[in-house]
């Protein structure tokens, strides 16, 4: 008889992001480390053809890629500036708080790509 230990994957948490009033993408501590974000120059957002609102988060592509936005790091910290991409998508981050689950999409193999589903809540009043 032998024991089997189970793995303290901490990829079995939730990842997810939310969008700042001020218009950055911040990802949480536990995101930023399971995307190795203090290796990655860029990200990239993408949808889908047939699913018009249904956004992706596309990971580690290079800063010098066309569409490619930039990680940047404050303290321990890591965000990406999305104000312009979400106020072309006409999402109201200024009244309401947006977070996106990640989900890693298994059938981009070639990509380490990542649906994005939004949940929004009404911003608390100070």
């Amino acid at each position: 008889m032998a024991l089997i230990f189970y793995n303290n994957n901490e990829s079995s948490g939730k990842l997810k992001c939310t969008i700042q009033q001020t218009g950055r993408l911040g990802f949480t501590e536990a995101t930023a480390r399971q995307l190795r974000l203090y290796m990655v120059d860029a990200v990239k957002f993408a949808r889908d053809d047939r699913e018009d609102d249904t956004l992706y988060l596309v990971n580690d592509v290079s800063e010098s890629e066309p569409d490619a936005f930039k990680v940047c790091k404050a303290g321990m910290y890591y965000y990406v500036n999305t104000k312009r991409l979400f106020e072309e998508l006409g999402l109201d981050f200024e009244s309401n708080t947006i977070i996106f689950d990640l989900k890693r999409e298994p059938k981009y193999k070639e990509m380490e790509v990542y649906k994005m589903t939004k949940r929004e809540l009404p911003r608390k009043k100070k």
